[in-house]
């Protein structure tokens, strides 16, 4: 006997999470040593204001020049202006200031604690779970980024200046990610980021134009090179996908994939920047990875 056409299996659709999530955590750990390359030829407010102006209109103009409908309310424009000084104002202007006298690996490591401090605020002003399984995975994540840091400290080759301005940059990404939740925009998460990154260079330009010197400026294919990646990558790619995980995963498990930005910053840094990577610095991505996988690990459905 034959079964019936209505009773086929369906095919399951691929699933593009984990590729999209794969992308991400390429584009946001590389995207330090852009800046590390960005910041040695060009003051960081200057190439801030200039990044965030230029990826808020090319996403504004590509919007009006396909005709797409502005699918956000008054509302919802005025928290995504608010969540761009946040996120990419404060995040990246403080960031890239401590870039300049940190490397670019030991900057990703201080960023990529933002798990641990947004699942804590999470679980309190959001009402996300706060299970066993995942306060294990956040406690190997912070101990294996705990390890890279202590290692990476003892070289001795990184300024308490730069850190301190990194572990300001580090609050304003918590504080935006939360933000982001609680407040919860609708609307479209391209013309979203538009607003973001808009916002972002209004505010930054003055501040630039008043404190920071445009003559150390130097046009490098170098500089030319990682500016183009971090408009395209990183204020439009990047964020996007970031944006796109916190409305699909939740804040806590969003930000664990800033466990895994780590080790690939300090790929990136040895192979880009050569800059120094022994074994021990290694020896972190193993409770990373664990941690990853506790905090993100789907749980059990009660039949």
């Amino acid at each position: 006997m034959s079964l019936a056409p209505s009773l086929a299996v369906p095919r399951s659709r691929f699933n593009t999470l984990p590729l999209a999530i794969g992308l991400f955590c390429l584009l946001w750990s590389y995207a330090f040593v852009a800046g590390k390359i960005g910041v040695t030829h060009c003051p960081p407010l200057i190439l801030l204001a200039a990044r965030f102006s230029l990826a808020g209109i090319l996403i504004i103009g590509a919007t009006l020049v396909r005709g797409d409908d502005w699918s956000l309310s008054w509302r919802d424009a005025a928290i995504f202006a608010v969540l761009g000084v946040a996120n990419n104002a404060l995040y990246l202007g403080l960031g890239y200031t401590g870039l300049q006298s940190v490397s670019a690996g030991l900057g990703g490591l201080i960023v990529s604690a933002n798990p641990v401090f947004t699942a804590g605020l999470a679980a309190l002003l959001l009402g996300e779970g706060m299970t066993w399984r995942k306060a294990s995975g956040l406690l190997l994540g912070i101990t294996g980024v705990t390890l890279i840091v202590w290692h990476r400290l003892s070289v001795g080759t990184d300024s308490l200046h730069g850190i301190v301005f990194t572990l300001a940059s580090l609050a304003s990404l918590v504080a935006g990610t939360i933000l982001f939740k609680l407040l919860a925009p609708k609307g479209s998460l391209w013309i979203g980021n538009g607003v973001q990154n808009l916002a972002a260079g209004i505010v930054l330009t003055p501040v630039a134009l008043t404190f920071a010197d445009v003559h150390p400026i130097d046009f490098t294919p170098g500089l030319i090179g990682a500016f183009a990646f971090l408009v395209l990558g990183g204020s439009i790619l990047a964020y996007w996908l970031w944006f796109h995980f916190l409305k699909v995963c939740g804040a806590t498990a969003a930000s664990a994939y800033h466990f895994l930005m780590p080790p690939l910053g300090m790929l990136f840094a040895y192979l880009v920047l050569g800059e120094h990577v022994e074994a021990r610095d290694l020896l972190g991505i193993i409770p990373v990875a664990l941690g990853i996988y506790l905090v993100t690990r789907p749980a059990k459905s009660v039949s």
